[in-house]
């Protein structure tokens, strides 16, 4: 089932293929399609293909704008099939698995762990990472498709502090559940982050800590999209989530520990569904001159 007020979308950055990907990506999982496609003209990157789709009910996008930014297991989506929710769950999840396989990389096998029957990571052909999970039905239940973010390098350990601050800036959000690393699993220090997931605007993430020698980071391959109702705020999360005033651009800002957000106004959804090429031009090219975007100049170059 679509999430129609979905507020906070993932935003999935390819060379030139994100049709190709999104395509591929509502072949391999139920309930998905590509909901909209849209050609921005003249950008930096010169034509660049925007793609809105769903996957499993869950709205993603993607923009193919060339090979600036390249995706790494720092964020990755897991997904759960659930037994009691599923029928054939296990199947499912093999399925999908076999298919994410083709080209990709086995990040951890997918095999029975501690806290899974069946559980594997893998990074898919286009380097795209995904957790599948045979989900415990006993538990609380969860969305089909979670984002994960894994906190590394500099930022290993402040997975905690981090969701503490999303949770202090978003609303109708709340905690979920949290284990933390034992004793005698170094380099992973006691007491940081194994798992944890919590919800922003009634949009589950998960997060751990990673200790492990990783050479990736948080880039703006995957970002996320924060749709708001008025300028006020778009000026409000500005404000609270930039830390890097040199990533603002677009829309686009970069927190405090790396990730990326675009926070843009809920019409320019409507903009790039219903817009003529001519309006979505002028817009684009409107956003191109901004860093915060501006709602009342957007609309002026809608409509004008």
């Amino acid at each position: 089932m679509s999430r129609l007020n979905q507020n906070i979308i993932p935003h999935l950055w390819y060379d030139k293929e994100a049709n190709e990907a999104a395509t591929f990506y509502t072949t391999i999982f139920p309930g998905s399609r590509i909901t909209n496609r849209t050609v921005l003209k003249d950008t930096p990157s010169g034509d660049a293909d925007l793609i809105s789709f769903e996957l499993w009910g869950h709205q993603f996008m993607a923009i193919s704008a060339e090979p600036y930014f390249t995706f790494n297991p720092s964020v990755s989506f897991m997904v759960n099939f659930d037994p009691s929710r599923e029928k054939d769950a296990s199947e499912k999840l093999d399925d999908v698995w076999n298919q994410l396989s083709e080209g990709g990389t086995v990040l951890m096998p997918l095999d029975k762990y501690p806290f899974s029957e069946k559980y594997g990571w893998i990074q898919d052909k286009y380097g795209l990472s995904w957790q599948l999970i045979l989900s415990d039905p006993e538990g609380e239940e969860r969305p089909t498709i979670v984002p994960s973010l894994m906190f590394v390098g500099e930022k290993c350990g402040k997975a905690e502090e981090a969701i503490h601050f999303y949770l202090s800036l978003f609303r109708n959000s709340r905690q979920g559940q949290i284990a933390r690393y034992p004793r005698g699993m170094e380099p992973d220090k006691e007491g940081t982050i194994m798992f944890a997931d919590f919800m922003l605007e009634n949009n589950w993430f998960a997060a751990m800590d990673s200790a492990q020698d990783h050479a990736f980071n948080f880039n703006e391959a995957v970002s996320f999209m924060v749709y708001c109702d008025t300028q006020d705020e778009i000026d409000y999360y500005w404000n609270k989530l930039s830390a890097v005033p040199e990533s603002e651009q677009c829309g686009w800002l970069k927190d405090k520990y790396g990730i990326s957000w675009q926070i843009v106004p809920k019409a320019m959804n409507k903009i790039m569904r219903e817009g003529t090429p001519e309006q979505i031009e002028r817009v684009n090219q409107a956003t191109l001159k901004m860093k915060k975007l501006d709602v009342v100049e957007l609309q002026k170059a809608y409509t004008r």
